[in-house]
């Protein structure tokens, strides 16, 4: 039984394990993608990807981090042009990824013993799985709500923001309405002064013909009363 041993010995000795998963991890960086056995690949995996963590340039922003990192890998790889290669194109190209710097792929059995066989990659390297995917954004998680919490309350903010503007349009169509209602009233009781005003000015010039036709009248009557005057 192996209740609580999480290291798999592999069937070697600790220093033979070290030098193995050493030379493994190297060949893996050279070459992007290696194959071996599901057991081997699986230890490789828990062995390579701290130091893909420590070469990425968030955790080296000063001299002392840098090479305090590029000397724990170098006790772990044991090759410098691997521990170059590691902190320059592998960790320029991991940059934006938040962890699961490798892939293990089942390739079935081997022939003679039958083992387990598999490929560990680094993801980023396969152009072919990645080639109609887009970079997506480091984002942060801020609350342990799931995933349909989350469009739950995107849907609500969206009815919202919906809801505003049917909102606003009624609105503003209500004060357009308003605006040609009081144009339309105004336009109207102009209409109606008009006709007053026309009305004043025809009663004007009749008043003034009567004035004008009572002189008239009056000088025969005042020509009769002299003709008929002995005196006059």
């Amino acid at each position: 039984m192996r209740h609580g041993k999480k290291v798999n010995h592999l069937g070697r000795k600790s220093a033979h394990r070290k030098a193995m998963l050493a030379n493994m991890a190297c060949s893996l960086i050279e070459h992007k993608r290696i194959n071996t056995t599901v057991a081997k690949a699986k230890a490789l995996k828990q062995f390579i990807e701290p130091l893909i963590t420590k070469s990425k340039a968030e955790n080296n922003q000063t001299t002392e981090k840098g090479t305090h990192n590029r000397r724990i890998a170098f006790k772990n790889l044991r090759d410098k042009y691997a521990v170059t290669e590691l902190f320059g194109s592998v960790s320029g190209k991991i940059g934006e990824r938040p962890g699961g710097y490798t892939r293990i792929i089942k390739l079935g059995n081997r022939l003679g013993d039958n083992a387990d066989m598999a490929m560990i990659e680094l993801v980023d390297y396969n152009e072919v799985y990645n080639a109609g995917k887009a970079a997506k954004k480091k984002t942060t998680r801020r609350s342990r709500r799931g995933k349909k919490a989350d469009e739950a309350v995107v849907e609500k903010a969206t009815e919202t923001a919906v809801v505003e503007e049917t909102a606003e349009a009624v609105t503003e169509e209500v004060k357009e309405t308003e605006a040609v209602e009081t144009e339309e009233a105004t336009q109207e009781t102009e209409e109606v002064k008009k006709p007053e005003a026309t009305k004043e000015e025809v009663s004007e010039p009749e008043a003034t013909k009567e004035e004008a036709s009572e002189p008239e009248a009056s000088e025969p009557e005042d020509s009769e009363e002299k003709k008929n005057d002995p005196e006059a």
